[in-house]
């Protein structure tokens, strides 16, 4: 059973002294007043005595067939229908008896017989001045009449007036003590003229009053807020069935238009309709036991449409009573939501999207009420982005900590090591597990809202798991199984939150990189390097080395006389296997051509635009600079990071090293120097093939990592950055940033002795993206004449980064890598005639006269040169003028670029 939770009505202080029964009069009189105004048709009065219904001509002419136009909007369920009027049945819904029905259409049709204009009709004056004692059936039932009319007029034109009361005027205080001693003995004021009359002219002079004078003058004792809308709501509470209060009766679209005659009267909008029908349905749904989900998708929708209508409108009332009520809401909402796992399952989950709704829209509303001070609310950039955020991050953290281990088991002792480690495997596939769930089924609901939903989930887990993993891995001091599977438990885990982080944000602007942003590396495979190892190279590479010299020496133990015939063949055989070993260690690791992006189909210009708008700097990220270089490359290694990249050419380097070594200390083995060098066998005692495994290892290594980190590492900022849209706006400094933080982590790593020859392979890795950005960067670049400037003084930048003022790499080895790009960079100064009047020649040159009445186009060989047609034509096809695309569409028929192709 549900929790019964009632929400008191948000403007039960605009009448303290009112009863639920006197409201339900009060509201009767003012919606049969309405109905009276708007009428085409005089009113007949009818006895109850004479006729057993009431007169149709007292209501608008309706139908009595029950409407079905309110229940398809908000999904509501209706009772059975009952032949009647539709004004006795909102009579008989209203717990109004006959009696004080009669009475107000007698008290209504004696003024219509005056002629009083409806304007200036304040009604419960009119009913005073027009309801006898001789109208009632005892003195008592008189006198709490009477009482009940003064105590409206006092809170329509005192408590609550629509214009606040001029302190000048004691209009107001000289009404307020008439009344307070009328209430006294009420029936003496009917019988006093002069207290009448008192009573009359200070109620119509406080009524009458208007914020525009030349306005002819009109009566306006209940459009005063809050007390409007508590009259509103008990007149909406009429809707529902008295005998099944979850239902709506069948002939609610009929009430309804009764009820909205009233707008006039009470100052009532189809916002603020929608705010209180909103507002009765949920507290029908909280009476009820919360189990009718109609009631609350209906009281969303309509709260949903209140924010619509607020944006375009300030509240034309006290926000008091409004941010009382929606504040309730929400905070009922959100007690919820932060945590939904608990709260919603698969029996209930269908009245999660209601909920979130309700919370969403009246945290809008709420931001909106500008009479709210102190309200931070209003400064959030996007209301439902930040709940939403915070309703998934809460509640996620709230099942994590369920799940999460026990801080004591965090010593050192291995058994209870091990048994953390196991609980530590088991959790990331939970985790995983829950990340999947969440996708399936809350991820769509909130996804409405936050089109992040599952990546910011995902990001949530990451962040709760990598804490516990973090806590308990720092202590790891040697790879046991339990702790092998740990690892792979997590990194599991992790590629799934990824993966879940990616698929949610693959039509967003960015791909998802923002939120896999804010996923940090676990960088768990760092375990599996031993800590022993001090010099960043892999400690299997002594080992075998080490090997190798045991195999050596006890060769030379063995009792047999021809050790100088058998050596070289196990020299031989050790090689091999080093080798093996050597290909082993760089296998995966790709070479250049592995990762240079394919480049995109030739296009024009569209001339004039630089994308202003379309493409957009991205914040630069702490986070990016940890994360690339952990990154598997395009096989999907993830041992290739940048760190285990430098380890594996230390290793290279460090077996070259040890192969010296270890021939020196064969040929001068005991009983082997002098007889290699007689009988010239000393060659064949040479690790050739391991020596020159290593050192390709070495190359093929330095230049896959060097492509690797420029193309792929740090895409973003170069293949996808530089120069995408407004040149002066998307220059290289973001590029030479994050290339200087990998440069530091190689300085850091690298043995010295082959630090030159790794720079240098990022050298060319730079010098050739900075070409292909030029001549190969896809339509979304495009270079006007004047942006040579820019361009040459950004390749100065990234050569001056590699020089360092002399403490980096040699001059002249920059200069040697860098005559390709410095041959090519005058193109983009020369004037457009002259580059087609180049190309041009070039293309005879190449096809001959052949070519002097249709161009070919040239192949790409990517071998740039000024001396090449393929390079001119590419700049051409970059060239930001009408000459440039004149020519390409001419003789090429090349498309136009669209402003909003991305790369």
């Amino acid at each position: 059973m549900q929790e019964v939770v009632e929400l008191p009505s948000p403007f039960a202080h605009a009448a303290p002294h009112l009863s639920h029964s006197d409201l339900r009069e009060t509201a009767y009189e003012i919606l049969v007043g309405a109905c009276r105004s708007s009428s085409p048709k005089p009113l007949t009065f009818f006895s109850h005595s004479i006729t057993p219904h009431p007169s149709p001509s007292l209501y608008r002419s309706l139908s009595l067939t029950p409407s079905i136009k309110l229940k398809k909007q908000l999904g509501l369920r209706t009772t059975s229908f009952r032949a009647c009027t539709t004004g006795e049945l909102l009579r008989l819904q209203m717990s109004v008896s006959e009696l004080s029905d009669t009475r107000l259409r007698r008290a209504l049709l004696r003024l219509a017989q005056l002629g009083t204009p409806t304007q200036s009709m304040l009604l419960p004056l009119v009913l005073l001045q027009h309801l006898y004692r001789s109208d009632f059936s005892s003195d008592q039932e008189y006198e709490a009449w009477l009482r009940r009319i003064l105590k409206v007029l006092e809170a329509g034109l005192l408590l609550h007036p629509r214009l606040p009361l001029d302190k000048e005027d004691n209009s107001a205080l000289r009404l307020h003590h008439l009344i307070r001693r009328s209430l006294q003995n009420p029936i003496l004021i009917v019988k006093d003229t002069q207290s009448m009359h008192a009573l009359r002219t200070l109620s119509l002079s406080l009524a009458s009053r208007s914020f525009d004078s030349s306005l002819p003058q009109t009566c306006h004792w209940a459009d005063g807020f809050p007390l409007n809308l508590l009259i509103y709501q008990t007149l909406l509470e009429a809707c529902f069935d008295n005998h099944q209060p979850t239902c709506l009766i069948p002939e609610v679209d009929h009430l309804l238009e009764l009820i909205k005659t009233t707008w006039v009267t009470l100052g009532i909008n189809e916002m603020l309709h929608n705010l209180s029908f909103a507002l009765v349905l949920f507290q029908h749904f909280l009476a009820n036991g919360q189990v009718d989900n109609d009631l609350l998708f209906a009281s969303s929708h309509l709260l949903a449409e209140v924010h619509k209508d607020s944006k375009a409108m300030e509240y034309p009332f006290s926000s008091k009573s409004l941010s009382y009520a929606l504040n309730f809401i929400l905070t009922w909402a959100e007690e919820r939501l932060l945590a939904y796992h608990h709260t919603f399952h698969n029996g209930n989950i269908d009245s999660m999207q209601s909920v979130v709704s309700l919370a969403i829209s009246s945290a809008k509303i709420l931001s909106q009420d500008t009479s709210l001070e102190c309200n931070t609310m209003r400064k959030e950039p996007d209301i439902s982005y930040t709940r939403i955020e915070n309703y998934i991050t809460s509640s996620l953290h709230a099942v994590f900590k369920l799940e999460k281990l026990d801080p004591r088991n965090s010593n050192n002792l291995p058994r209870q090591q091990d048994k953390v480690f196991s609980s530590l495997s088991v959790l990331a596939h939970d985790i995983s597990d829950l990340a999947f769930n969440e996708k399936a089924v809350f991820s769509p609901i909130l996804k409405m809202w936050h089109p992040h939903a599952a990546g910011v989930a995902a990001a949530t887990l990451h962040v709760c798991y990598g804490h516990e993993l973090k806590q308990y891995v720092k202590s790891v001091t040697e790879l046991t199984p339990n702790t092998v599977e740990m690892l792979m438990a997590a990194d599991k885990m992790e590629k799934d939150l990824v993966q879940i982080a990616v698929e949610d944000s693959v039509d967003s602007e960015d791909g998802g990189k923002s939120v896999i942003r804010e996923m940090y590396p676990y960088e768990a495979e760092a375990v599996w390097i031993p800590h022993a190892n001090k010099e960043c190279f892999a400690q299997s590479a002594l080992e075998i080395l080490r090997m190798i010299d045991d195999s050596l020496k006890a060769f030379f133990l063995l009792p047999i006389p021809i050790h100088a015939v058998l050596l070289p063949e196990l020299v031989f055989a050790l090689d091999k296997s080093l080798q093996q070993y050597i290909l082993k260690a760089k296998s995966g690791c790709g070479n250049h051509n592995s990762f240079i992006p394919i480049m995109p189909a030739l296009t024009r210009c569209s001339v004039g635009s630089k994308f202003h708008g379309v493409f957009r700097r991205k914040e630069k990220s702490q986070v990016t600079q940890r994360r690339i270089f952990h990154l598997g490359t395009a096989n999907e290694d993830s041992s290739f990071g940048l760190p285990q990249f430098c380890v594996r050419i230390n290793t290279m380097q460090r077996i070259g090293m040890g192969l010296k070594v270890l021939e020196k200390r064969t040929v001068a083995l005991p009983g082997n120097s002098k007889s290699t060098r007689e009988d010239g066998t000393e060659k064949g005692l040479k690790f050739r093939l391991s020596k020159a495994a290593s050192m390709e290892g070495i190359h093929q290594l330095s230049e896959a990592m060097a492509y690797k980190v420029i193309f792929q590492d740090l895409r973003e900022v170069l293949w996808d950055g530089l120069y995408v849209g407004e040149v002066s706006s998307t220059r290289i400094e973001p590029f030479l940033e994050e290339l200087n933080q990998c440069l530091k982590i190689i300085l850091s790593t690298l043995h010295a002795r082959i630090i030159t020859h790794v720079i240098t392979e990022v050298v060319k890795a730079c010098f050739d993206g900075f070409l292909l950005v030029l001549l190969a960067g896809g339509p979304a670049r495009a270079f006007s004449l004047e942006d040579h400037v820019i361009i040459d003084e950004d390749f100065k930048l990234l050569t001056d980064l590699f020089w360092s003022n002399g403490e980096g790499l040699p001059a002249d080895l920059i200069e040697k890598h860098s005559t390709t790009v410095k041959e090519v960079l005058p193109l983009f100064r020369m004037d457009t005639e002259d580059l087609i009047e180049q190309f041009s020649e070039l293309i005879l040159e190449m096809y001959g006269s052949s070519a002097k009445y249709h161009f070919p186009l040239p192949t790409t060989s990517c071998q740039w040169s000024p001396r090449d047609p393929n390079t001119v034509l590419r700049v051409l096809c970059h060239r930001n003028d009408k000459t440039a695309t004149k020519f390409l569409k001419k003789n090429y028929n090349l498309p136009k670029s669209k402003k909003s192709h991305r790369l």
